[in-house]
């Protein structure tokens, strides 16, 4: 059995589905559990109707309209048949994100933003669903909470692996040994808690629950279909002559994803390592391409890898009385972080100070700003850039530091760090 997993830009617009269900033409014989994201930009979209919803800084009304007109206009151009039921479900799933935004938040943001933002991945599994049962691709809908067992750290849930790997061998196992179905339509990026409230894995995590969902059927093999020939050793937004990576290793590949790589979530990796399942990465525009294979390779490529990752801020924390930065600060400055549901990118200490590259977040920055000054001194410098270069030698540090200040630097034998400052 082989899992599938369809990206936003695969699936923007009505050729983006159609062609989807071309790719799966191509795999008939094959029985397919296939993850998808939301369309095109849809997740953005719902984070303002979030934002508006809980920081009452917009109409949530005009917030909502353009999403239901834009997957409005997916569907007309779908389905000829305006009588097709897929119309009334999509619309019940707009008048349920209505009724949720009207009125008062009741719990945190990051609560509000999971029952919210979540509805983009129901709604396009449902269009795509109903268009390839349309066009003779039989499939079954599948709730992907029914399976993935999440906690309730909301915006970043922690999978309950056990309860996630009995749902799925109780429900989904037997669903596809019986021989009803061939091909299964569900969600990525979504779970659910004990308590049944929807939780999303993170950013980009639709990749996380193909892993999970391959982990514990388990399955021969997992896709990610992308609008790249592959993985990549740069981002061609910002490098030319990009190669690539036709064979890496899951230690590779997850480094990379962790440093930043918009290719493969950072979770993907594990699970499938776990069983030595590999990953394919091939491109939805190219389906014929053989693309790249993520395995136990013993012979991985060492060409030079480059990930940036844009508006950093680097946030400097420092003893008031010019005291040392002992143990027990970094315990408690660890604990400030992770209570703020802050990621560090990079770290670095010194006898009086610890300093740190974070995303940049026009909410969770300032407030732990706030936080840390209780105790420490704390300066910190905005939109800078964080460079990792993956076996790195003085050509690649040379081409990625023109016209720039390097802030922070860090090296290991096979990758660099430099958070930098652009003068341009």
């Amino acid at each position: 059995m082989k899992v599938f997993k369809f990206g936003g830009a695969s699936v923007k617009d009505a050729a983006g589905v159609r062609n989807v269900a071309k790719i799966l033409g191509l795999y008939r014989e094959e029985k397919i559990l296939v993850v998808v994201s939301a369309m095109g930009k849809t997740t953005n979209m719902l984070e303002k109707v979030a934002e508006a919803f809980y920081h009452k800084n917009a109409d949530v009304a005009e917030q909502i309209k353009p999403i239901r007109e834009y997957h409005l206009t997916i569907m007309n151009e779908l389905f000829s048949d305006k009588n097709n039921s897929v119309f009334d479900t999509v619309n019940n799933v707009f008048a349920e994100l209505e009724w949720a935004t009207d009125g008062e938040p009741t719990k945190s943001y990051d609560f509000e933003y999971d029952q919210i933002v979540s509805i983009g991945e129901v709604i396009a599994t449902r269009i795509i669903s109903a268009y390839l049962n349309e066009t003779g691709l039989q499939n079954q809908w599948l709730d992907a909470r029914d399976y993935i067992s999440t906690d309730d750290t909301w915006r970043s849930a922690a999978i309950n692996w056990e309860a996630t790997g009995k749902n799925v061998q109780q429900k989904l196992v037997p669903l596809f040994a019986s021989g009803k179905i061939k091909l299964a339509i569900t969600q990525g990026f979504i779970g659910v808690t004990s308590e049944n409230y929807t939780t999303t894995l993170g950013r980009e995590g639709s990749d996380f629950t193909a892993a999970i969902f391959a982990h514990t059927l388990p399955a021969s093999d997992v896709t990610i279909w992308k609008d790249v020939p592959g993985v990549l050793n740069a981002d061609p937004k910002w490098f030319d002559n990009t190669v690539l990576l036709d064979k890496i290793s899951y230690r590779d590949a997850i480094e990379l994803a962790w440093f930043g790589t918009s290719v493969i979530h950072p979770k993907t990796i594990q699970p499938l390592q776990n069983k030595n399942i590999p990953l394919f990465v091939k491109s939805f525009i190219e389906p014929d391409k053989t693309g790249t294979v993520v395995s136990n390779t013993e012979n991985p490529q060492q060409i030079p890898s480059f990930i940036y990752r844009m508006n950093q801020v680097l946030i400097s924390i420092m003893s008031k009385d010019f005291s040392f930065i002992v143990e027990k600060n970094l315990m408690e400055i660890f604990k400030t972080f992770s209570e703020a549901g802050i990621k560090i990118n990079i770290m670095q200490n010194t006898a009086i100070s610890f300093s740190v590259s974070v995303d940049d977040d026009q909410y969770k920055i300032p407030a732990l700003i706030k936080t840390l000054q209780k105790d420490f001194k704390v300066v910190y410098n905005s939109g800078l850039e964080l460079i990792t270069v993956r076996n790195y030698n003085q050509e690649t540090i040379e081409r990625v530091t023109v016209n720039t200040e390097i802030l922070l630097e860090l090296r290991s034998r096979k990758t660099i760090q430099l958070l930098v400052k652009n003068l341009d």
